[in-house]
């Protein structure tokens, strides 16, 4: 990512009308952080941060009104002056932008904002993950054998952004990671007859797609090359209703990207010990 230039500072208070907040930190943070530009860059993240620093609701309502600003280099500035500050990339892609998708679709269900403000919006978040990707993977662990894993987003899922973020962490966690967006049953199944996973991973948001998930996981498991295949689930239904997890056939639910990965994990190991 470029380093921030003086028309970021300006873009920044172009956007004082979505976020009164941000302009307190034009002296303390955004003015350094030019300074600073050719010290911390995208490529130099602070690992070894606390993770988890100074992320707050707050902070997610404020970004996301910024990712749909009409200049994109605001919510890219918001992201670097977080990452000048200490706050660990785990930290920004689990605390701040995958909250950060989800309350840009409350705004467009609450009518703050259209349709095309919301694709502007996850394209930067994408454009945005993108960015931080390699230094990401860059902690990646050689884990061996076994660990593959096909994540998609249910038959009729609209939400793809956190299934990009759970292929981050189960990438940085040595997996080989496919992913498939806007697949429905069909698909789905043609791909673990032709090719082997450990694992497949399933994101859905609302409980109306509940019956065709439990349909699509049921087929995957009839056809499916490996025929010990684990099925997660994750997404915002499953964390307001756990019980769902069994009821679609699925074999543990995730919170988040991170705990996919532990959860696979452990999914893993209990298959390795039963062959």
């Amino acid at each position: 990512m470029r380093a921030i230039e003086v028309s970021d500072v300006e873009a920044v208070s172009s956007a004082s009308a979505w976020s009164g907040r941000i302009l307190t930190t034009i002296e303390g943070e955004i003015i350094p952080r030019l300074m600073l530009a050719h010290r911390v860059g995208w490529g130099e993240p602070h690992l070894n941060c606390v993770e988890g620093t100074g992320v707050d609701d707050v902070d997610i309502d404020e970004f996301a009104r910024l990712l749909v600003a009409r200049d994109a280099s605001v919510a890219f500035a918001y992201i670097d002056m977080a990452r000048a500050r200490g706050v660990g990339l785990e930290a920004l892609l689990l605390e701040l932008m995958a909250p950060a998708a989800t309350r840009l679709w409350d705004f467009w269900n609450e009518d703050r904002c259209d349709f095309a403000e919301v694709t502007i919006g996850m394209s930067r978040l994408q454009h945005l993950l993108r960015e931080l990707g390699p230094a990401f993977y860059s902690q990646s662990a050689d884990c061996g054998d076994g660990r593959r894993i096909l994540l998609a987003s249910a038959p009729g899922e609209r939400h793809s952004f956190g299934i990009f973020l759970t292929e981050a962490f189960f990438r940085r966690g040595g997996w080989d990671a496919s992913v498939e967006l806007d697949a429905n049953t069909a698909d789905l199944v043609g791909i673990v007859k032709r090719e082997w996973f450990s694992m497949v991973g399933l994101s859905l948001s609302s409980a109306r797609g509940i019956d065709d998930l439990a349909a699509t996981i049921k087929a995957i498991r009839l056809e499916s090359r490996n025929k010990s295949i684990a099925v997660i689930v994750g997404g915002q239904i499953f964390m307001e209703h756990p019980e769902l997890v069994a009821s679609v056939g699925a074999d543990v639910g995730a919170t988040d990207a991170r705990s996919a990965v532990s959860q696979a994990e452990r999914m893993l190991g209990l298959l390795t010990m039963r062959c």
